[in-house]
Order: structure tokens, then C-alpha cells, then sequence
């Protein structure tokens, strides 16, 4: 189903979340950015803050500056799932180190009772492909060797705009189809 959307349309979800913790098993989601690209500019997009249900650490408060108070009136993810599936739904899910970001949004709808699956791309693997001059393929770094403009850091508005940004990039030096060769099915 997914492969046949992503032949006809080329839309592309580019996300990147925020979480109390780098694992899925353990961490909550506190904040998702998505991106809807169709292959040339933005057509749509979703962000919101998530109320994780836990205290934020103070190491993840520090580094993406969502506190506990400001995720208090936020929705759960639950209550979100729903609108996420359905704005994911159809497209190829891209991220930055896209495991990561995928696992959670996967484990979080399974809980909320959402089954999905997707083929999924990674900038961050597409990087090392495209660009292996430099050794440093994280989103900051990888930015800023391409002088991409990375607003808001550690946050998941602004580093998922930073990588649409890059992702333009990776097509444009991508001539020989490493794109669509790296597409992982689910």
C-alpha cells in the first residue's frame, strides 16, 4: 500500500521528535514535527508538544528547553495518534537517524492502538552515502558543513525543517537513484 502512494506521489513525511530518553522502550515522546514534502517543497505540516505522562529529565529540559510545566497541558499521545497516523499515512517516513525516530512514533501508536508501518528513509545514512568527505554526518554537524541554516536546535520543529533542508540537498547531488534504493520497507 505504502509503495504503491510513494511511486504515484513522492510525498515524503519528514519528522523528528523530541523524547524524555534516546530509547523508545523507556522514553516518552514531549514534541513531533512533520514535514509532508512532495519531492519539491513543503505542502503541509503538523507539530505539537505531547504531555509524556513523566517528569523530563533535567539533561533533556537543558538540551531542548521543554520543561514539565510547558508540556502539562499538552495532549497525550494518545489523544494525537489518531492525526499523526493519518497525516503519516501514504508517505515515506523521513528522519534524521530515522530508527530512532521511527521506533518511537511506531511503539507510540501500537499503544495508543494504532498498527502502522512504512517505508522509511534516513538522511543521516543517505549523508554518509552522498557526502563521505566529511566524517561528521550528524544533523548539526552535516548542516553545518553544507551551511544549512538550523533554526530552533533540539527542537523538533526546527531540526526537522533542517532536515527537509538537507534532504532538497541529498536530491539534488543524488544522481545515480541512491534515494530510492535506500527506502527501507517495514
Amino acid at each position: 500500500m505504502c509503495t504503491f502512494a510513494l511511486e504515484m506521489s513522492k510525498f515524503y513525511s519528514i519528522i523528528d521528535i523530541e523524547a524524555t530518553g534516546g530509547n523508545s522502550k523507556i522514553g516518552k515522546i514531549t514534541e513531533v514535527a512533520i514535514y509532508l514534502y512532495d519531492g519539491e517543497k513543503i505542502v503541509k505540516e503538523y507539530n505539537t508538544l505531547v504531555n509524556p505522562e513523566r517528569h523530563i529529565p533535567s539533561y533533556v529540559q537543558r538540551l531542548t528547553g521543554i520543561t514539565d510545566k510547558m508540556v502539562a497541558t499538552a495532549p497525550v499521545f494518545a489523544d494525537v495518534a489518531d492525526d499523526i497516523a493519518s497525516f503519516l499515512n501514504g508517505s515515506c517516513f523521513v528522519a534524521h537517524n530515522v530508527k530512532s525516530d521511527y521506533s518511537f512514533i511506531k511503539d507510540e501508536l501500537f499503544k495508543a492502538g494504532v498498527e502502522y508501518h512504512s517505508e522509511r528513509l534516513c538522511t543521516l545514512e543517505l549523508a554518509k552515502t552522498l557526502i563521505p568527505e566529511t566524517s561528521h554526518h550528524g544533523l548539526g554537524k552535516i548542516c553545518k558543513y553544507l551551511e544549512i541554516e538550523v533554526p530552533n536546535r533540539h527542537r523538533a520543529s526546527g531540526d526537522a525543517l533542517a532536515t527537509v533542508k538537507l534532504f532538497q540537498h541529498l536530491q539534488e547531488i543524488d544522481t545515480t537513484g541512491k534515494i530510492e534504493k535506500l527506502i527501507r520497507k517495514a
